[in-house]
């Protein structure tokens, strides 16, 4: 059997090991360029573990890019960036027909989605319909030019971003967008210190402009070996109850909350959220070197994985209350396994 042929069957000792330490070298090579971000790196891993898409939220100039560029390098994947800005076209993602005049023939070139690495920088910039273009790839893993298919490269995974300083040109993101990332990650600045760090690696040429490259630390079948073992981490059915729980009492805060904070939530998460919550705390079991999910694996992330999913009321906006605050009284509301 081959690495990367599927198996099935309990997580082994062997498997864990290997795992760790494929994971731990990707890791490191991300945190050769990144400094600080300890939750963009784990986000980055689950999400990459899991087989998901991320969406990262910062004002400018917080590493989005080279996090996205280091790890396509760390993995020895194609990488591309998309610059969204109003004007984009579907085409322009996905790729277009092209007429050959010297065959007299229409040529199929397939846009920038087709690589291993896509990042959306400024995702809110496109347009709706642009936007819907990235639908089908991200679910599907698939695009449709002049009505054949096209299979996307193996691993696949996006990395989009918003920028939330800025309102003129840009787009609310539907929710049936936002539902199919995984995580929606919200990052700050720096310390002090990290800062100094990163002017240091500045100066040795770890990043800036012509960054030196980062060696591949692991293979595509490396990666698809921890995905299969990833599907395999054992989840209790107590765990899974605890996260249908958790998914639930969002869609009623009124009953679990009480009435105040129950007018601050519109909708609350889909089964696509519960979803999520098993297929990130599976990701984090196994970062841990664990085979099984802990209660514990499902509220690690619970931030990122409701952020997105929330639909606040206009009250909860006048109020200025955060999804966050949200799911932070959720987890403290549902009894733990």
């Amino acid at each position: 059997m081959t690495q990367s042929t599927a198996m099935t069957g309990a997580v082994t000792s062997d498997d864990l090991g290997r795992s760790q330490e494929i994971v731990n070298a990707v890791g490191r090579a991300l945190t050769t360029r990144l400094v600080g971000q300890q939750r963009l790196t784990t986000a980055l891993l689950v999400t990459l573990l899991a087989e998901g898409h991320v969406l990262v939220e910062s004002v400018p100039g917080l590493a989005k890019t080279l996090a996205a560029s280091t790890l396509a390098q760390s993995l020895a994947g194609s990488f591309s960036r998309i610059q969204c800005t109003p004007d984009l076209l579907p085409s322009d993602i996905i790729g277009t027909q092209v007429y050959d005049a010297r065959t007299a023939e229409f040529e199929t070139r397939l846009g920038p989605v087709h690589a291993n690495f896509v990042l959306l920088d400024e995702i809110n910039r496109s347009s709706a319909k642009t936007q819907s273009a990235m639908l089908e790839a991200m679910q599907e893993r698939q695009t449709s030019i002049g009505g054949v298919v096209y299979a996307l490269p193996q691993p696949f995974m996006v990395l989009a971003t918003q920028n939330p300083i800025e309102e003129e040109g840009t787009y609310v993101l539907p929710q049936a967008q936002l539902d199919r990332f995984l995580v929606k990650v919200v990052l700050d600045y720096p310390t002090p210190d990290q800062e100094v760090e990163v002017l240091r690696r500045v100066e040795r040429g770890v990043i800036g402009a012509k960054p030196e490259p980062v060696s591949a630390a692991a293979s595509a079948e490396d990666l698809a070996f921890v995905q299969d073992v990833v599907r395999r981490v054992y989840v209790a059915d107590s765990v899974k109850q605890y996260i249908v729980a958790i998914v639930g009492a969002t869609r009623d805060v009124a009953r679990v909350l009480g009435a105040e904070q129950g007018a601050y939530v519109e909708l609350g998460a889909s089964p696509r959220g519960a979803i999520a919550f098993l297929e990130v705390a599976r990701a984090i079991a196994l970062l841990q070197g664990r085979d099984h999910v802990l209660p514990e694996d499902v509220r690690q992330f619970a931030h990122e994985v409701l952020r997105h999913r929330l639909i606040l009321t206009f009250e909860a906006v006048a109020d200025r209350v955060r999804p966050e605050t949200i799911v932070d009284a959720v987890l403290g509301s549902v009894p733990t396994p």
